[in-house]
């Protein structure tokens, strides 16, 4: 069963806007493993990122108004825009902070929670893709939430280490904000994982 055609436009907009935020991810990673050389350049090309996936949730929007007829129920349409939307805001409003907090070194950590986060987008791009078969999709799902426990408990465990390790009470607050970010982001991972996944539900 294909839940969502593949000519229909909604599904290349969603496509679009998982590619963004993988894209943005990477970005992201890549950034803070080399971190702080050339930051300031990879935050600029995530903000110019998240300006086109802002583009195409207005897209998603207008078509959805103009559309009498459409391949799921426009709510479900609605709803899957706005969380991938808030997936990659929340790189973006991560990527920003770490550029304008300038905190030096940064922690291992945040590196390996970034790593993880790609690894959410990753297996959110295999799940729409499985759209047109109903295959692992589930399975793809499963996974983003498998991930997002992951990042819980190293965000617990690295603003553990902060508060026990840092004296510096500015860089405490710069760090746990980044960490709550990187959560944040993560955690709208599983949101569209778990919106994904209603939509199934409703349309098998």
């Amino acid at each position: 069963m294909r839940f969502l055609p593949r000519e229909e436009k909604f599904f290349v907009y969603f496509l679009e806007q998982i590619k963004i935020a993988s894209e943005a991810a990477s970005l992201l990673c890549n950034g803070v493993q080399q971190y702080p050389s050339g930051f300031i350049g990879v935050a600029e090309k995530i903000k110019a990122l998240e300006t086109r996936g802002d583009a195409v949730v207005r897209d998603v929007y207008v078509r959805l108004t103009q559309t009498f007829i459409t391949p799921l129920d426009p709510e479900d349409l609605h709803t899957l825009a706005s969380l991938l939307d808030d997936v990659i805001d929340g790189l973006e409003d991560t990527a920003h902070r770490i550029a304008v907090y300038r905190v030096n070194p940064l922690p291992t950590a945040v590196a390996g929670i970034c790593s993880q986060i790609v690894a959410c987008t990753q297996a959110l791009d295999l799940a729409f893709h499985s759209l047109q078969s109903d295959r692992k999709i589930h399975e793809h799902c499963e996974e983003v939430m498998r991930l997002e426990e992951s990042v819980d408990a190293q965000v617990r465990s690295a603003i553990q280490e902060l508060f026990e390790t840092e004296k510096d009470a500015i860089q405490v607050i710069k760090l746990k904000e980044i960490y709550d970010f990187l959560e944040a982001t993560a955690d709208s991972c599983e949101d569209v994982a778990d919106a994904l996944q209603n939509v199934v539900v409703k349309n098998s």
